[in-house]
């Protein structure tokens, strides 16, 4: 068996409208393809839901270039509590997730024109490259870098596509790296540099002195969904000096804001085996099998040392086409294998058009 990830499925996203957001985000940042929308109560996740069961809707929303998608979640049976201080960069948890663009420029200008660009500004990295920051309406950051893994490139879905990471706060990098290079394959360093970034200046917090790094993998990725889902980029901050918030301190996950990064995984057992050498496990398992009515499969979650919460999923069934009750069952084929081409383009004819 190769590396057992293929790359980040999604991104969790905490709202509290779950219909409202996903008509935002299907509208502005072309995730428009809804492959599930579930309502259901969470019982395994009782560890991070104050030891009760709470009823949620879920949709999982995707762009058909490529990239993971967002799994925008809303409590059904309690209020969810936003963060009781201004989130800034640097404090510990995902602080944004990352969008990919095939054509930086083009996606600049058309998120300008909505309003959305952090300080209207188009900014430069320390490795070169051109990139910025958008905000939705309910206070996250998206970190818009160029990208050249796509699985299709047509100007009908947009300039950008999916999830391709996320910017994450640790209090040590050193020691994250353990989890996040090691484990998660993120071993190539783009950059690592410790500064006040002048490209960060918009951002709450973008003015503190801070250890940067940017990470990608050398590991070619492997499995069904490895030509729609890519690795993508890693970026860990550490603030220098001051006290950074945890970001879901005192809070539920599934509260408001982002929630947990999840990867696509080929092999459970044998990324379980990769964590406990390494003095990690999961807290969460859903052992054999859980079902969201239109997809199942095996869940997993771990945390990194600052306590922010990675899920691991291993698709068994997938939706194809929903109303012809196409379905696919992964264990019944090469767990290395890719999924044909075609497949994938089925799932987009649930696509909405705006």
């Amino acid at each position: 068996m190769s590396f057992p990830l293929t790359g980040v499925q999604q991104i969790g996203v905490g709202v509290s409208n779950a219909e409202e957001a996903f008509d935002w985000y299907c509208r502005n940042l072309n995730m428009d393809v809804p492959v599930f929308d579930d309502a259901a109560e969470a019982p395994l996740m009782t560890r991070y839901t104050g030891g009760q069961v709470h009823k949620r809707r879920a949709i999982m929303a995707i762009n058909m270039q490529g990239g993971g998608g967002f799994e925008i979640w809303q409590y059904t049976s309690r209020k969810p509590k936003p963060a009781p201080f201004a989130i800034k960069a640097g404090d510990h948890g995902i602080f944004a997730g990352i969008i990919k663009s095939r054509d930086i420029d083009a996606s600049y200008k058309e998120l300008l024109s909505k309003g959305l660009v952090v300080g209207g500004k188009l900014h430069t990295d320390p490795k070169g490259e051109k990139h910025f920051f958008v905000k939705d309406p309910y206070g996250n950051f998206f970190h818009v870098l160029p990208c050249d893994e796509w699985f299709r490139q047509k100007n009908k879905f947009g300039f950008n596509g999916g999830v391709a990471g996320a910017i994450i706060g640790v209090s040590d990098i050193n020691k994250a790296l353990v989890l996040y290079s090691d484990i998660l394959g993120y071993d190539e360093v783009v950059f690592d540099e410790t500064d006040v970034f002048e490209d960060l200046a918009d951002l709450p917090g973008g003015h503190q002195t801070m250890r940067r790094v940017l990470l990608k993998s050398s590991t070619k990725r492997k499995g069904p969904f490895s030509r729609f889902f890519s690795p993508g980029y890693m970026e860990l901050w550490q603030v220098t000096k001051g006290n950074p918030n945890v970001i879901l301190k005192d809070r539920y996950w599934g509260d408001l804001g982002f929630i947990h990064l999840c990867f696509d995984v080929t092999d459970m057992k044998a990324l379980q085996a990769m964590l406990e050498a390494k003095g990690f496990s999961f807290t969460v398992d859903s052992a054999n099998s859980f079902d969201m009515g239109e997809a199942a499969g095996r869940f997993t979650y771990t945390e990194d040392a600052d306590g922010t919460l990675i899920e691991f999923v291993e698709t068994h069934k997938v939706p194809i086409i929903k109303k012809l009750g196409w379905y696919v069952h992964l264990q019944k084929r090469d767990p290395e294998k890719p999924l044909p081409d075609f497949m994938m383009k089925a799932i987009g004819m649930s696509r909405v058009k705006h």
